[in-house]
């Protein structure tokens, strides 16, 4: 069982993502919005899901352990293969996939490509009671003017919004006070969240 790998970006294109680690390098299957957060060369850290098939054996990798926990509840949904549950997180985020079983809402799930109306149900009635912890810190979440202006900075940096968005989110929970912190205090905050592969971009935003 592999549950993570850390190493050096060799390649990073489209959702596939090789890391070295001592010598060897590992295929890993992400999002295509964590592919281009990462950087060639740069150390990375995912937390992985290995599946073994009877033709094949993958890696699948996530920047947080709830987007792994959500990706292992997915392909538990009779229908759903690993891809298709990758598919449904490069569209969408933990916490809107909670919100959208809790609300019973099945179309969202239909707008990714492999999930049909069946499946897209099915999704809906077997995660249901599975993802209420997710849901609660997304709602009490509330993002500052200067939170936006964040985004809009680090989109320009070469991140995607979706990155972006999670990464200012997650510096405004931990800290009480985020929304008093001006925009270049948030946003080597959020640089810092984003980990060590963006010190030199952090350096430019300093500079």
């Amino acid at each position: 069982m592999i549950s993570s790998v850390r190493g050096t970006v060799l390649s990073a294109v489209g959702g596939n993502v090789v890391l070295e680690v001592g010598g060897i390098g590992y295929a890993v299957q992400v999002t295509p919005e964590h592919a281009l957060a990462l950087r060639v060369g740069d150390q990375a850290f995912v937390h992985t899901s290995f599946i073994v098939r009877e033709d094949s054996m993958s890696l699948f990798g996530f920047e947080t352990r709830e987007q792994l926990s959500v990706f292992e509840l997915l392909t538990g949904v009779t229908g759903v293969g690993p891809k298709s549950a990758l598919g449904v997180l490069s569209v969408l985020g933990p916490g809107q996939i909670a919100t959208a079983v809790a609300t019973e809402d099945d179309a969202v799930f239909r707008k990714v490509s492999g999930i049909g109306p069946k499946t897209a149900k099915l999704i809906v009635v077997s995660l249901a009671g599975k993802l209420i912890a997710h849901t609660e810190p997304a709602a009490s979440t509330v993002v500052p003017p200067t939170g936006d202006q964040v985004v809009v900075a680090l989109v320009g940096l070469g991140w995607s919004e979706k990155v972006a968005v999670d990464a200012v989110a997650n510096v405004i929970s931990s800290n009480p006070d985020a929304a008093t912190f001006p925009v270049q205090t948030l946003l080597r905050l959020a640089l810092a969240q984003l980990g060590p592969a963006q010190h030199g971009a952090a350096s430019a935003v300093r500079a």
